[in-house]
């Protein structure tokens, strides 16, 4: 069974990729596993930087292949921000919704547009990288929606449907989602490299 490990400790990620990967021989451990490894900065440009940055230090410390992600929201009317500095425009996911509802404030529905983005990275012992970017389309809604989910997902609403990220079942938002669509890119390649079909 391949061993991959999953530069990060959000749970909800966890789900979400252990979901795409089910059906192959892939034994899925994360950062939890080990805390001995030290915070990694995300000090690149973009998400493919950051997604790339964690997986290289993560393979690195457990000579293992490593599978990292960086996704942001990018608010068109915010000229594309927080985008990479999603995770850190506030200290916590109530703070960060309250500074996008506050920047959006007087903004008509047409003009909240935004995007998740999540670029994905698989970076293996042998210096072999592969990555994936997956883009979800929609709008910011004016108060949040829904309790499950994490981050933006309560005011969030993926376009061609009435309801935001935190509002649907899991097994819809895990079909189309940002991560879900770059894991469907990356999935494959990791089965096709590591001969798992």
């Amino acid at each position: 069974m391949l061993k991959i490990v999953a530069a990060t400790h959000n749970t909800g990620k966890l789900k979400e990729i252990k979901e795409k990967i089910k059906d192959y021989p892939i034994e899925l451990i994360s950062l939890l596993d080990y805390p001995q490894i030290p915070e990694i900065e995300e000090k690149g440009n973009t998400f493919y930087e950051n997604a790339l940055l964690k997986a290289t230090a993560v393979s690195r410390f457990t000579k293992l292949p490593a599978l990292a992600d960086d996704s942001g929201l990018e608010i068109d009317y915010l000229d594309g921000k927080p985008g990479i500095y999603s995770a850190r425009w506030g200290n916590s996911d109530e703070e960060r919704i309250r500074r996008v509802l506050k920047a959006l404030e007087r903004v008509s529905d047409t003009e909240r547009t935004a995007r998740f983005i999540c670029v994905m990275c698989l970076v293996i012992p042998e210096n072999k990288i592969f990555s994936a970017e997956g883009i979800c389309i929609g709008y910011i809604v004016s108060t949040p929606q829904g309790s499950s989910g994490f981050g933006y997902d309560p005011i969030f609403k993926p376009k061609g449907y009435n309801l935001t990220f935190s509002q649907l079942e899991v097994k819809t938002k895990n079909k189309m989602s940002h991560r879900a669509r770059a894991l469907d890119k990356i999935v494959p390649l990791i089965v096709s490299y590591f001969h798992l079909a």
